[in-house]
């Protein structure tokens, strides 16, 4: 987790964007709420736990689950 910084996208084991890094927080990863998705979910922050994350590669944080599926396990807050 102390790779991940500010502003790097995190993608899914497919590639897929999932969302940009607000900052760490504890043991997950903030999204930043332009990446919060539309209706009920737009303007929130989502956070995905560390638990996730496959890899840091250079500016990208790699999830060992495919995007379509990180998108589902965010945490909402």
């Amino acid at each position: 987790m102390h790779d991940i910084k500010e502003h790097m996208e995190v993608i899914g084991a497919d590639g897929v964007h999932v969302g940009t890094v607000d900052r760490v927080d504890g043991n997950r990863i903030k999204l930043t709420k332009k990446d919060s998705g539309e209706g009920s979910h737009k303007g929130h922050h989502h956070f995905i736990d560390k638990s996730l994350v496959a890899d840091v590669e250079g500016d990208k944080v790699r999830l060992s689950a495919v995007g379509a599926v990180a998108v589902t396990m965010e945490q909402e807050k």
